[in-house]
Formats: structure tokens, C-alpha cells, sequence
């Protein structure tokens, strides 16, 4: 009986060396035939290849999310590889093409459909200027800086030499500007600028843009646009005003009224309607420049404008024929103090509501949602 057993001991140690030799030589992965019968593939337990991004410097990261909202950070929390004595343009192409890779997912996902998508119409062609010169489309999108970048292809198209020299009334007249309209060309002109043209536009945390549309339109005016405040604002108030009674500093409109009228989708719509075109300076990114039907190179921020700026210049092949104006230091740094500070007063629903409304343009762009304003 005991030999048997040292036998049996024997034999299996036997096939186990033969078994390790063996597996030099062959091949144990899986096969499986394909389904139309052909040569059978091997099966990998690997995900399908995917573009890797080039880690980013430390200094670029650290630069990056100093400046930016807390909801863009996530797109610099990547694996360092040591810092650079100066930040290269060549580091950021590796951030722009993550932010094409979060666009691109973001539009894929139908949960998002009706907050992502739009149709190409001629509202959407009305916001993208062209230089035919050097093949650019530029979608402006309000209260993001548009200002500076018209201000570059007013100089590219020739109109001007330098970008200082435009006067600020020369910029918004279209018909004094030199900026011709993707909408104003034949379908077959705006096809083939389409796909061949470089393609970009600037956006902005969602909830400091309205901010910034709101003091800007309702507050400040500085460029004496009288119907946001004896058109738009009397018939915001009427609708969405809880108290009428309004005398000393409590009268016109107040962020309060305007986060109502935002967050309520068919009483605005239907004010919309009457508000016409001046409603673009709070419209979401989908609903100007279609980002998820329009294949865009470059998406900046407006909170790293500062390495946006020249790395988008580079890249449309510009940057040895025109300056981006100056940057004043800070100007385009998130600032959670003044969020909070505007949306003290407003109710959580409120919030939610616009939040509702903006969850497209938060999501497609890596802006996260504002939960501080929710606890």
C-alpha cells in the first residue's frame, strides 16, 4: 500500500515537470472561432487599445489647478513626471486632448441626449465666425473672454494690424468688424469649412458664467444695452418676483429673480421668445456651438486661459501673426467666495433647478457639480 502511494507521488511529479517544460513551447491561451467560421482569435484579457496622454510636469499640473475651478481640477489629478523650467505648449496639447476625450464620452451618453445634442441650424451658424485666410471657425460663447479672440481674427482677416488699435464699439459691430458668419455662406461652403477649417471655442464654469452675464447685463451695462433692463428684466420680475413692493436698492432685478427664470423650463422658454437673440449670453454651450455635432480641435478654458491662449494660437498656425491681449493676473481664476456669495439667498430647489438646466454643459466640460452649494 505505501508503495503504491510513493508510485502514485512519483508519477504526478512527473507530469508536472513535463507540464512546465512543455509550457515554454506552447501556447495555453484560449481560442475561440470568430462567428463567420475564419481564423480563430486569440482571446487577451485586455481592454481594447486606448490613446495614452503624455503625463504633465508637475509645475503644469500645480499651474493648471491653481487656477481652475474645483471641478477642473480632476482633469490635472494625473501622474506627474518632474517639473520643467517653463511650462512647453507641447505638455498642454496632452490636457486639450483629454478634454476632447471627456467631450467625446459625455456625448456618447444617453442619459445626457437632449442636454448635449442640437441641431445644426442657422442660430448655431450665426455664432461661429470665420477667417478664410487661415481656415479658422471660432464658436463665440458670451462672457468667456469672446471680446480678445474677435478681436484676433478681426487682425487676421486684415481689418486691423494690431489687436490694441481696435476701438471696443468696432468689435461688437458686426457690420463694421470684418467677421463674416458661418450662416452666411451656401450649404456646400459651410460643409466643407466644417471639415476642414480649425474649429474652437473658450468655456467657463457654468455657474460664475451666469454671474458674469447677470452683473454684466443687469447691474454694470457698461455698453448701454438698454433693453436687458426696461425689456428683459421688468418682465423677469413680473413672473418670478415673490414681492412686488420694491423701493431704494431692492429695485431691479436680482440674481434671485434670474436663477428663477432659468431654472424654469417652459415659463423661459416662453420669454424667450420674446427676448430674441438677446438671450445668447446665458444660453448653454450645446445650445451656441453645438459641441457634441460639431467636431471641434480645441476647447479652452476660461480659467487656464493663460496656457490656452497661446497653445490655441500654435496650434491654429497663427502664433507668428498676432498677440492674445494681455491676461490682467487673476482675472480668470475661479472664485468659489463669489459663488457662494451670489447664491447665499436662493433656495436649495432653486439651485437644483438650474443645476437641472446646466448639467450638460457642467458634465461635457469637466466642471463638477457645486455640492458646497447644496449642503
Amino acid at each position: 500500500m505505501m508503495r503504491r502511494h510513493w508510485l502514485l507521488v512519483g508519477a504526478c511529479g512527473w507530469v508536472l515537470l513535463v507540464l512546465v517544460f512543455a509550457s515554454k513551447f506552447i501556447n495555453f491561451g484560449f481560442r475561440m472561432p470568430d462567428d463567420y467560421g475564419g481564423r480563430p482569435e486569440l482571446l487577451n484579457w485586455t481592454f481594447p487599445s486606448i490613446k495614452t496622454v503624455k503625463p504633465l510636469p508637475e509645475q503644469l499640473v500645480q499651474k493648471a489647478a491653481s487656477q481652475s475651478s474645483p471641478a477642473v481640477t480632476q482633469l490635472f489629478s494625473v501622474q506627474s513626471s518632474g517639473g520643467l523650467a517653463e511650462v512647453e505648449l507641447s505638455d498642454w496639447h496632452s490636457v486639450t486632448v483629454q478634454r476632447l476625450q471627456l467631450l467625446s464620452s459625455i456625448c456618447r451618453n444617453s442619459s445626457l441626449w437632449n442636454l448635449t445634442h442640437t441641431p445644426l441650424r442657422k442660430f448655431v451658424l450665426d455664432r461661429i465666425f470665420v477667417c478664410d485666410k487661415y481656415k479658422i471657425l471660432f464658436c463665440q460663447t458670451p462672457k468667456v473672454g469672446n471680446t480678445q479672440w474677435k478681436k484676433v481674427l478681426i487682425v487676421l482677416n486684415g481689418k486691423f494690424s494690431k489687436v490694441e488699435d481696435i476701438p471696443e464699439n468696432v468689435v461688437h459691430d458686426h457690420e463694421r468688424n470684418g467677421l463674416p458668419r458661418l450662416s452666411s455662406m451656401s450649404d456646400a461652403e459651410i460643409t466643407e469649412r466644417l471639415h476642414t477649417y480649425f474649429k474652437f471655442f473658450i468655456v467657463r464654469d457654468p455657474f460664475e458664467r451666469l454671474i458674469s452675464a447677470f452683473k454684466d447685463k443687469f447691474v454694470k451695462n457698461p455698453r448701454f444695452e438698454p433693453w436687458y433692463k426696461h425689456n428683459i428684466a421688468p418682465a423677469i420680475i413680473r413672473k418670478y418676483r415673490k414681492s412686488h413692493q420694491d423701493t431704494g436698492e431692492s429695485a431691479g432685478l436680482h440674481f434671485e429673480d434670474f436663477v428663477r427664470y432659468l431654472g424654469d423650463e417652459p415659463g423661459r422658454q416662453h420669454l424667450d421668445q420674446q427676448f430674441g437673440n438677446h438671450i445668447i449670453h446665458w444660453l448653454t454651450y450645446t445650445e451656441l456651438c453645438a459641441p457634441c455635432d460639431i467636431s471641434y480641435d480645441v476647447v479652452g478654458h476660461h480659467e487656464t486661459l493663460e496656457l490656452d491662449a497661446p497653445y490655441i494660437l500654435k496650434a491654429a498656425g497663427i502664433a507668428d501673426l498676432v498677440s492674445y491681449p494681455t491676461i490682467p493676473p487673476g482675472i480668470t481664476r475661479y472664485n468659489q467666495t463669489k459663488v457662494e456669495h451670489y447664491f447665499s439667498g436662493i433656495s436649495k430647489r432653486d439651485i437644483r433647478r438650474l443645476y437641472a438646466r446646466y448639467q450638460g454643459d457642467f458634465s461635457l466640460f469637466g466642471y463638477h457639480r457645486p455640492d458646497f452649494l447644496f449642503d
